[in-house]
């Protein structure tokens, strides 16, 4: 549960943070907050992704990064659709297989960690005993 909740508050948080990016670089130069510079937007993406990271750090103490980093990849898939939904920007239908295919590489990696559990300890003890 504890994975799941990390990943939520991650994605949610990159989702954000790219959203609040765009936003902010919309906004004429001359209307930006840091005169043209950036906009309040702006700084909140940037401080959305650093939540974003603190908490991928946290998952990262007990998760292999090989796996950690396949689900973040989920991160890609919302970001997409928070861009068709909250600023209407078109996913032809081309992009939407692509984003399939990235659902299902996710999906195996995700529950490839059950079959492999015990695989591993078993493949590190027999290279243990074919060294000896």
């Amino acid at each position: 549960m504890y994975y799941a909740i990390s990943f939520a508050l991650m994605i949610g948080f990159t989702v954000a943070a790219n959203v609040f990016l765009k936003a902010g670089a919309i906004v004429p130069a001359a209307e930006r907050t840091i005169p043209g510079l950036c906009d309040w937007r702006t700084l909140l993406g940037f401080a959305c992704f650093g939540t974003s990271a603190v908490i991928y750090s946290g998952v990262l103490q007990s998760m292999p990064l090989n796996m950690a980093q396949s689900i973040a990849a989920s991160q890609f898939v919302a970001v997409i659709l928070a861009s068709a939904v909250i600023l209407a920007e078109p996913i032809p239908p081309v992009r939407l297989f692509g984003i399939l295919l990235i659902v299902a590489g996710i999906a195996i990696v995700a529950f490839s960690h059950k079959s492999s559990d015990g695989a591993e300890p078993a493949a590190a003890a027999n290279a243990e005993e074919a060294s000896r």
